[in-house]
């Protein structure tokens, strides 16, 4: 089954919101003077909506490793799958998306793992307000996992369908990460020579 590119609409956080914000203009055109069965119907419906909306804001409290943006809280209890770099004559790496919105979390990375550390390749991840899903890269080479950014485009078209079927089997992929620069901005380059023996271990199993 194809993994999916975004994220189904019930599931999308900010549609309580907006049904609810939509319910309640509508109090301003039903007014109590209207038929009950409009009027009535209006609040049952701006009750079962806030019942929603709270029951959303119950869920996001609850713990998840990744949580529901795909980030990482630690590595404890995951299945890490290592995707060493492969030996070729041209080192190939691709740099990750969005790198300039996460540019305290790279620093911190790298402050405490070095520039060459690791990193984790999370599908399913998402940026708030957005229906869409990325492949998230998490900085693991410190204390903890740090979101760095996204994999590209072209990356994520490529490696998304092998990612998240490892997901599926609860595994997730770490490859090399390399952070560039000595001050802000920094960048983050992934060597991910080693997901083709994933790809080719997987159709040889």
């Amino acid at each position: 089954m194809p993994a999916p590119r975004s994220k189904p609409l019930l599931s999308w956080e900010p549609l309580p919101y907006l049904v609810l914000l939509v319910l309640l203009v509508l109090t301003g055109v039903v007014r109590p003077d209207a038929p009950p069965v409009l009027f009535w119907g209006l609040i049952a419906l701006i009750v079962a909506a806030l019942a929603w909306l709270i029951a959303a804001l119950v869920r996001s409290t609850r713990r998840e490793n990744p949580d529901r943006w795909g980030d990482l809280s630690t590595l404890d209890g995951l299945d890490v799958v290592d995707a060493a770099r492969r030996e070729r004559d041209v080192r190939t790496v691709v740099p990750v998306d969005d790198a300039q919105r996460h540019q305290s979390a790279i620093e911190l990375a790298r402050l405490a793992g070095g520039a060459e550390q690791h990193a984790v390749l999370v599908p399913r991840a998402s940026r708030w307000l957005s229906r869409r899903y990325r492949v998230g890269v998490q900085l693991v080479g410190g204390d903890r996992p740090r979101h760095a950014g996204f994999l590209g485009p072209a990356s994520a078209d490529r490696w998304t369908e092998l990612l998240d079927d490892l997901r599926e089997h609860g595994r997730y992929v770490r490859v090399p990460a390399l952070v560039t620069g000595a001050a802000r901005p920094f960048g983050v380059e992934l060597d991910l020579s080693g997901l083709e023996g994933l790809a080719d271990a997987g159709r040889d199993g």
